[in-house]
């Protein structure tokens, strides 16, 4: 099924949900394209592959867990393999943390339960559609330059690639915009709800107790670091400070 519902004066975000309930990709389809994205929908990850295969791809790729045959990591896992880096945000029913934890690891920019709410998927859309590159609260009016330095470091804002020492740094596009709002934080501790606000929304209110945001936030560190690790063993440029957050600094 395709639906298409753009406003005149604005391209359309192709996004393609996965699931094989039925009912549901009906409705969150219309309710995407009410908003104006072109939608394209699979009943099971077979033949999202297959159309992918085939040449088709999208701005956004929402995708269940639990299909029969292939579940969504395993769509995930060969999307990947085969060299599709379309963003992929996980919509499921399983709220463990070890679901999300592994969708993270194998490049998903997000994970939302079924049962937020349909602004709370726009939102997200939006933040990866639209590329934001500003940290959360930030004015709006700011304007990114499209090539950010820092040290070794550089950061092609305009396409969303990292750089270091000359070698590029295999960053998601969540990954990328944690990192660029260290390094322009001018020496500022940046700190875990504002990074949070950054990769889930303004105000998202976060599982496993009040402070359970700030899990997530050191799994995303810890995947940052080890990837800029990977180009460079020394690499020491993310600094924890304990109970608050984050600072990029610059080595000596």
């Amino acid at each position: 099924m395709q639906l298409n519902r753009v406003t005149p004066l604005e391209a359309a975000r192709r996004v393609i949900i996965v699931d094989d309930d039925a009912l549901f990709r009906e409705s969150l389809g219309l309710n995407l394209a009410e908003n104006g994205y072109e939608v394209v929908d699979f009943s099971d990850g077979e033949s999202v592959l297959e159309h992918m295969a085939a040449g088709g791809n999208a701005d956004v790729v929402l995708l269940d867990w639990r299909m029969p045959g292939l579940d969504g990591l395993a769509v995930l896992r060969h999307m990947r393999d085969s060299g599709v880096q379309a963003p992929v945000i996980f919509l499921t029913v399983l709220s463990d943390e070890i679901y999300e934890e592994a969708a993270l690891r194998w490049g998903a920019v997000d994970f939302i339960e079924k049962s937020r709410s349909l602004s709370i998927i726009l939102q997200r859309l939006r933040l990866i559609t639209e590329g934001s590159k500003r940290l959360a609260g930030q004015d709006e009016a700011a304007e990114t330059p499209p090539v950010i330095e820092r040290g070794k470091l550089q950061l092609r804002t305009d396409i969303s690639r990292a750089y270091y020492d000359g070698q590029r740094v295999d960053l998601t596009l969540t990954e990328f915009n944690i990192v660029c709002a260290l390094a322009t934080s001018a020496d500022t501790d940046v700190s875990y709800r504002q990074i949070y606000d950054l990769v889930r929304g303004k105000d998202f209110v976060a599982g496993y107790g009040d402070e359970g945001f700030r899990v997530n936030v050191r799994s995303f560190i810890k995947r940052i670091r080890q990837k800029f690790r990977d180009v460079d063993d020394d690499f020491a440029c993310i600094a924890n400070y304990p109970g608050f957050g984050y600072r990029w600094i610059d080595p000596e």
